[in-house]
């Protein structure tokens, strides 16, 4: 087992150059089948990390924009009168993936929190008192500006409790950086390929 995690996790650092300590603990997260919750600044590579957990486990994924004038319904889903059958009928919203990137939680009021909070906590939802079950594994990676930054709603304590653990993604080292800029980055095979065309 420890042979494949080091070997997924070495797959990611291709993807995400200088990292590894945010990616160990990402699939860290994913393996104790919890939630992790990173605060750092936008552009150090957080959506780029989620996506590439996804399809390297070939999971179905979802990203949430979090806005002060998102409602709950436009994460969970909501029933629509459908004419044709003369009822209500629920249309299940992007909560309902395997993993799902909420990018910026803490710009969402309480009451959107807290229907996502409940839901990560529940593993399902319920609506006009019927009860839908999230997927299997269910995964969420939620990003939170600092707190300091405009626009934003405080993460009560107690709503972060689903999350297991709280990590800044923060930026590349410095010979990182160097590498990414000289494309020495790439796997070898990728570097191959290009040079034959």
């Amino acid at each position: 087992m420890a042979d494949h995690v080091d070997a997924f996790i070495k797959q990611i650092c291709e993807v995400i150059v200088g990292k590894t300590q945010a990616i160990k603990l990402a699939v860290a997260c994913l393996l104790a089948r919890g939630h992790l919750l990173i605060e750092d600044i936008p552009g150090v590579g957080k959506t780029t990390l989620s996506q590439a957990l996804a399809r390297s486990l070939a999971l179905a994924f979802q990203r949430i924009q979090f806005t002060s004038d998102l409602l709950p319904a436009d994460i969970l889903g909501n029933s629509i009168f459908d004419q044709g059958k003369q009822r209500f009928v629920f249309h299940r919203g992007p909560l309902f993936s395997q993993m799902v990137l909420i990018d910026e939680v803490n710009r969402a009021t309480a009451k959107t929190q807290s229907a996502l909070l409940e839901a990560m906590e529940d593993n399902r939802i319920s609506i006009d008192g019927v009860t839908y079950e999230l997927p299997e594994p269910f995964f969420v990676i939620a990003t939170q500006n600092p707190q300091h930054a405009v626009g934003t709603f405080p993460v009560a304590r107690i709503a972060a409790r689903p999350f297991s653990d709280a990590d800044r993604a923060g930026r590349a080292d410095r010979a990182s950086e160097r590498a990414m800029l000289l494309g020495m980055d790439r796997p070898r095979h990728a570097q191959g390929i290009e040079a034959e065309n």
